[in-house]
C-alpha cells in the first residue's frame, strides 16, 4: 500500500523520464499543488514531485511519470506561474483521492525489469547516430551538439523525449519495462521520421526550383 498520495496533473501529453517539460500554471487547484511542491523543494523535504497522466477524450491513462520543478521561469501578478519541470520516475495509479482541490492518487512506482534497463552497445550507438541525423534534419543544422554519454541506461527515454513523437507511442514506451524493446521501437520510429523529413525537404527544393508544389 502506498505510504503517501501523489498529486496528479492530468494533461493531454505524455512525459517521459529525463524529459524537460515547460508548463504554464493558471488554474487555482494547480497553483496550490505546485505551491506545495515548491515549498517542499525549498525545505529540502517532503514530496517535491507530482504525477503527469495522459488524458485522451474521457480516458485517463493509469501509467504516468512524475515531474519535479527545475525552476520557476516567470511569475504573474495574479499568481500564475511558468515553470520548467523534468520527468523523474514512472508509476501506476492504484486508486485516486479527491479530498483536496486537485486529484491525488495512491501509486506504485516501477522501473525496468532486473537487468533490462540497458541495451547493447551496438544498438545504443546506432540509436545515437540516428538521433543525431534526426535532430540535424529537424533543426536544419549540422552543427547541433549531441551529448549522450554512457552509461546508456534509459537511452530510449533520453532520445524519445527530444523528438516529435505521437503521444500514444510515448505512452506505450512509458509502460514498457525493457530498454532493448523500447530502443528498438524508438530506432524504427527515428528511421521513419528521417525518411519523412527527407521527403519533405526534397519536395520543398523541387517546389522552390520550378514554382510547382509537390505532394
Amino acid at each position: 500500500m502506498p505510504e503517501f498520495l501523489l498529486p496528479l496533473f492530468p494533461l493531454g501529453i505524455v512525459l517521459l523520464p529525463q524529459e524537460l517539460l515547460p508548463l504554464h500554471i493558471f488554474e487555482e487547484r494547480y497553483k496550490e499543488m505546485i505551491g506545495e511542491c515548491l515549498e517542499a523543494k525549498s525545505a529540502g523535504a517532503g514530496n517535491q514531485e507530482f504525477g503527469i497522466l495522459q488524458v485522451r477524450g474521457e480516458e485517463m491513462h493509469m501509467v504516468g511519470c512524475t515531474a519535479r520543478v527545475v525552476n520557476v521561469t516567470r511569475t504573474y501578478p495574479d499568481g500564475r506561474l511558468d515553470i520548467l519541470t523534468v520527468g523523474v520516475r514512472r508509476f501506476e495509479v492504484l486508486f485516486t483521492n479527491e479530498e483536496k482541490s486537485y486529484l491525488r492518487g495512491g501509486v506504485d512506482f516501477f522501473d525496468d525489469d532486473p537487468g533490462a534497463d540497458t541495451a547493447g552497445e551496438t544498438e545504443s550507438q546506432r540509436a545515437i547516430g540516428l538521433f543525431r541525423t534526426a535532430i540535424q534534419h529537424l533543426r536544419k543544422s549540422k552543427d547541433i551538439p549531441i551529448h549522450l554519454p554512457p552509461p546508456y541506461r534509459h537511452l530510449s527515454f533520453r532520445v524519445a523525449g527530444s523528438l516529435p513523437l505521437d503521444p500514444a507511442f510515448k505512452q506505450d514506451l512509458l509502460s514498457s519495462r525493457s530498454e532493448s524493446e523500447r530502443l528498438e521501437r524508438v530506432t524504427h520510429a527515428m528511421e521513419q521520421l528521417i525518411a519523412h523529413v527527407t521527403r519533405v525537404e526534397v519536395a520543398q527544393r523541387r517546389a522552390g526550383g520550378n514554382g510547382h508544389s509537390v505532394n
